[in-house]
Parts: C-alpha cells; sequence; structure tokens
C-alpha cells in the first residue's frame, strides 16, 4: 500500500467523536472558520490525518494561528474557538 493510499485511509476522531477521514476536512479554499471546522483541523493533524506543516500549507495558516487553535481547544474546549469569545480567552 502506497504512503498516499494509507492516508486516505486514516481516520482520526473529529470534534464531534466520529471518525473524521481527509475528505472529512474542510475545503482547501475555506475563507469562513468556524469553531468546528477549526476544531476538525486539530483533530487531523493530533490523529495523524495531516501534519502541522501539510495543514498550514493546505489552509494558508501560519503555526502561530493554528497553535492558538490548539491553546484554546485545551483550554476552553469547543466554544474557545469561537469569533465571539476570543477576546474573553485572550
Amino acid at each position: 500500500m502506497s504512503d498516499q493510499e494509507t492516508l486516505e485511509k486514516a481516520v482520526a476522531i473529529g470534534p464531534n467523536g466520529r471518525p473524521l477521514r481527509l475528505e472529512d476536512l474542510p475545503a482547501p479554499d475555506t475563507r469562513r472558520w468556524v469553531a468546528r471546522r477549526k476544531a476538525e483541523v486539530v483533530a487531523a493533524v493530533r490523529g495523524g490525518l495531516l501534519s502541522l506543516e501539510e495543514a498550514c500549507r493546505r489552509y494558508n495558516l501560519s503555526a502561530e494561528e493554528y497553535q492558538s487553535w490548539e491553546r484554546l481547544i485545551d483550554q476552553h474546549g469547543l466554544v474557545g474557538l469561537r469569533v465571539t469569545k476570543l477576546q474573553e480567552f485572550r
């Protein structure tokens, strides 16, 4: 099995507790980042579907922006990723 085939079959657990596959992730041209989409990208990186570098490249993110999503999830859960809550948590 090739590395690409392995990645296509790889599964992580998404923020809703269900399996998350590469094809379930937000589109690479996503412009509106709701909390669920951010959490899906974090789950994909943590679950090995994407590396941090691949996620940053795919979604045009800086490593710092991605890492802030991870920190907010770790500290406040999914609600921490809501834009309306960002000012409260910073």
